[in-house]
């Protein structure tokens, strides 16, 4: 038996946000969702944009599917700083009550995974990322592309092998650029993630989503850092037309059970 855990981080959704303690939050407006998310195809502000065609319905304000998951969404805090501090102490409470546990994580959620690995490594048995923040280091794609994730995957201090004494410890190099996105690794020789050497990582990458870029950035610095990480392109087993919300399209239950489950199978106990 498998059970099934929806955790809305600290100061979002029934997690409530508290005034004078937490700090700013905002939310997405339409126009944000249907360019990034529900309608790219329509926007095309990146060049994979134009192949996106599984979202059910025509990902615009106005159209019934768009609007009851527009009022689903809520606002987040502003600072990724402090929402990873706060999950990193509230997650690590939970998995000591409910753990050991499989992590799934999606987008803004996706270094949380790194951050509870990091925390509780034998409570954490797998890692499956559905496009992860990222790349290491900065921003891309939509400028302006601002520093971020200065410990390389993670907003706030994750255990490097040798020792980090400040986020600058860290030597980067720029291995490939473009107009919209710069690749940075470590110098060689790299630090390693040391607590996440022993749980196996799954990152899916959608073929239309803006992640299609650089996902494959972000497994390459975590494959150099020590983790035993798997990288898969829905496109490249033959799954098409996915965007960033690949678990709510119309082809959801495929990639749930052909890509997830198999490779959950493969490097767990799970079933």
């Amino acid at each position: 038996m498998v059970t099934v855990f929806l955790i809305d981080q600290p100061s979002r959704g029934r997690s409530a946000w508290q005034k004078n303690i937490d700090g700013i939050q905002s939310p997405f407006d339409t126009s944000t969702i249907e360019s990034h998310f529900t309608a790219t195809q329509l926007h095309n502000l990146w060049p994979q944009a134009a192949l996106h065609t599984q979202w059910p319905g025509n990902g615009s304000a106005g159209d019934p599917i768009f609007d009851n998951f527009f009022a689903s969404t809520v606002p987040s805090l502003d600072n990724e700083t402090e929402t990873a501090m706060k999950i990193r102490a509230a997650g690590s409470a939970l998995l000591d009550n409910i753990g050991p546990v499989i992590l799934l994580t999606h987008s803004q959620s996706g270094p949380h995974g790194w951050v509870l690995g990091d925390a509780r490594p034998s409570n954490v048995k797998a890692i499956v990322a559905l496009e992860p923040s990222g790349p290491p280091f900065i921003d891309a794609v939509f400028p302006p592309f601002l520093p971020a994730r200065r410990f390389g995957v993670t907003d706030v201090p994750v255990t490097y092998s040798p020792p980090l004494v400040s986020p600058d410890d860290i030597a980067r190099v720029a291995v490939s650029s473009s107009p919209s996105f710069t690749c940075f690794q470590q110098a060689s020789p790299p630090r390693r993630l040391v607590n996440l050497v022993h749980i196996p990582v799954l990152v899916v990458t959608s073929e239309s989503s803006y992640h299609s870029i650089y996902d494959a950035c972000t497994v390459q610095y975590l494959s150099q850092a020590g983790v035993p990480v798997d990288h898969i392109s829905l496109e490249t087993i033959g799954i098409h037309g996915n965007g960033h919300m690949m678990f709510m399209e119309k082809n959801s239950v495929q990639i749930a059970d052909e890509v997830i489950q198999r490779w959950l199978l493969n490097k767990t106990h799970l079933g």
